[in-house]
């Protein structure tokens, strides 16, 4: 069994270059703590974490068996969160992930009462697993939750534990029996994360470890508490006005309809980003600066998280699959025809 890891040394209250270092050395433990479970997958972990310091939300797509479910309780572990997993299936209703409101009766008064239960949403981190299995009705029930950490029942508002995050899971092979999700719902994820197979090697090692005994533990790294403090440096962090425009410009260039966009693009594209995904680059873009000890994010920062933001904002035509054409694809395309220009 691994020792414990030491605990890393907190920055004074105000001092955020010290909160900076903190940030980064965060990471560097917290990516220790993870591969003790996870055997490769170094990308989506680096996008993952990325998410979580930038308080957004992650969709982790890829097949059956690739340690999704795995991943996000040992994120979950790691940062010493309250983790909450719902197992989306078709008879499943908003109250079941939400809450409900049963009556009893006071013992003190003899009275009938009605008490809210909270459902599994209430947690700091909630595994959506197979997202897209539940009906419309039930998937709109995280809408509130994902964007205002709330949930309504009755009239009444109940505020959600912070931090708070979803990340959901979808298999993109199995299509039979499922919802897809809205538009609406898609663009309340910051990043869609692709899971792919593992290396040769990478198998070999998650076979050989996961056939034995398994003595691997992780060790909590953060708190909530502090979390939520470098989510807040994250914020706090300079975008230079340069890193504002190449967001922006890369977001309009996605519109079909607007000067901007490419060729292919007005070709292969029904309907492109919104302004939230401009937010969203700027973010994960500080957020990843973060991440390295850097005070300002550049425009690498940007590029590097273009096409998780991206990927599941952009609506492709029916010429786009007649073609074969994906949004990867696509991009690749846009910076070639940039590139050219």
């Amino acid at each position: 069994m691994s020792s414990a890891s030491p605990p890393l040394p907190q920055a004074p209250a105000g001092d955020d270059v010290a909160l900076l270092r903190e940030l980064a050395g965060a990471r560097r433990a917290l990516s220790t703590q993870i591969a003790r479970r996870v055997v490769g997958q170094h990308e989506v972990v680096d996008h993952l974490l990325t998410a979580l310091l930038a308080g957004g939300h992650a969709l982790l797509v890829g097949v059956p068996g690739l340690a999704k479910t795995l991943l996000v309780q040992t994120v979950a572990q790691a940062l010493d969160l309250q983790f909450s997993r719902v197992q989306f299936t078709p008879d499943l209703m908003p109250s079941d992930i939400t809450g409900t409101e049963i009556l009893e009766e006071d013992h003190a008064t003899g009275r009938r009462v009605f008490r809210f239960v909270n459902g599994p949403i209430f947690g700091n981190m909630v595994l959506a697993d197979e997202i897209n299995r539940a009906p419309p009705k039930t998937q709109a029930a995280l809408l509130q939750a994902m964007q205002e950490h709330a949930v309504t029942a009755a009239g009444t508002t109940h505020r959600l534990p912070e931090p708070f995050f979803v990340l959901a899971t979808q298999n993109p092979i199995e299509q039979e029996g499922t919802y897809p999700l809205p538009e609406a719902q898609l663009d309340r994820f910051m990043l869609e994360l692709k899971v792919g197979y593992p290396s040769r090697e990478e198998e070999e090692r998650i076979v050989a470890a996961t056939t034995g005994i398994d003595t691997s533990r992780v060790e909590p790294v953060l708190t909530a508490e502090r979390l939520g403090a470098m989510q807040r440096l994250v914020r706090r962090l300079p975008a230079p006005p340069t890193i504002v425009q190449f967001a922006v410009n890369l977001v309009r260039g996605t519109r079909p309809d607007e000067g901007e966009a490419s060729a292919q693009v007005k070709k292969y594209v029904g309907w492109g980003a919104g302004p939230r995904a401009s937010q969203a680059l700027v973010l994960a873009a500080k957020a990843r600066a973060a991440m390295d000890g850097r005070a300002m994010p550049d425009l690498d920062d940007v590029r590097a998280v273009a096409l998780p933001v991206l990927r599941h904002r952009i609506v492709l035509n029916f010429q786009a699959e007649a073609d074969g054409v994906t949004v990867e694809r696509l991009l690749d395309l846009r910076e070639r025809d940039g590139a050219r220009r």
